[in-house]
């Protein structure tokens, strides 16, 4: 038995009526006939009830119909997913957020995505660290990272979203809350809270502002993500530099101030370099098409 003999058979099934059905199946009648009967021979059931006026399904012949409708259907529902799959308009995209950025772009890439290729499911990994987005993506579990730059792994490609200062994050009732202008140099003698990773790009961005105002800074505590830093924070437990950014995540407790002479950070699409799958490679596509990434930025200042 194979798919052929199914579709010859659905075709008479559906109208009664072999010449009508050879004739949509573009084949002569006898050999229509001859294919339908050696179906029934492999089967060993009569699907047909014949006489020179007619053709009629037997009971068994309207259970097995019912049977090869569904799965022609499957199959050609299979087909088009494949297809779809294979072209990159169908399939789930993993993308990972580093911290607050998920607040700041999730919405416009999905508005973006899915707009375009409504057949395409976003799968959102949330609160990922640059090194772990990477770790994913090299990896295959992320297929794209919204991540903090620059990125020097070999094999990863970025495009700028976006570049900010850091700003000062301060407990409520630290002692430089009222002041209106701060300076890097205004916290070297207070403790640092830091991300646990050392790899993690804001530490790298916080560390290298306080070198530039002189002082190396006192990191007494670590979190593992952008919530818990805050909560450290508004514990009393230490200052923080952070994106700019993370004054969306609004933590009673917690008082933002601009610093001077800070270092800024890029936040930065990522993906695999080698060869992206069509899926990516279409997302991307529709990403640059629809304005998702940033003007080139300014150098960095040092």
């Amino acid at each position: 038995m194979d798919l052929k003999q199914l579709r010859y058979f659905d075709a008479v099934a559906e109208t009664c009526h072999f010449g009508q059905a050879a004739e949509r199946l573009h084949l002569a009648q006898p050999a229509l006939s001859q294919a339908v009967r050696r179906l029934e021979a492999e089967l060993g059931v009569l699907l047909l009830a014949r006489t020179t006026r007619q053709v009629a399904l037997t009971p068994a012949g309207e259970f097995f119909h019912r049977e090869v409708r569904r799965i022609l259907g499957d199959l050609d529902a299979s087909v088009l997913g494949a297809r779809s799959i294979a072209d990159g308009s169908r399939g789930l995209l993993r993308v990972g957020f580093t911290g607050t950025s998920a607040f700041t772009q999730l919405a416009r890439l999905s508005r973006m995505v899915r707009s375009a290729l409504p057949g395409v499911a976003l799968e959102v990994q949330a609160d990922l660290l640059t090194p772990a987005q990477v770790e994913r993506l090299l990896d295959g579990r992320l297929d794209l990272g919204v991540l903090r730059g620059p990125v020097a792994e070999p094999g990863i490609e970025t495009r700028t979203l976006l570049r900010e200062p850091l700003v000062l994050a301060l407990p409520a009732d630290h002692r430089l809350v009222p002041e209106a202008a701060l300076e890097v140099v205004d916290v070297s003698a207070d403790e640092f809270v830091a991300y646990a990773d050392t790899r993690s790009a804001v530490n790298e961005a916080m560390v290298s502002s306080c070198l530039r105002a002189g002082f190396s800074p006192n990191i007494t505590h670590r979190a593992p993500g952008t919530a818990a830093l805050l909560a450290l924070v508004a514990a009393n437990l230490g200052v923080a530099l952070v994106p700019e950014s993370v004054r969306s995540m609004q933590l009673n407790g917690v008082v933002f101030r601009d610093v001077a002479d800070v270092s800024t950070i890029d936040l930065s699409l990522a993906w695999r370099a080698d060869e992206p799958s069509a899926l990516v490679s279409g997302a991307l596509d529709v990403l640059d098409r629809q304005g998702f990434y940033a003007a080139e930025p300014a150098p960095n200042p040092r």
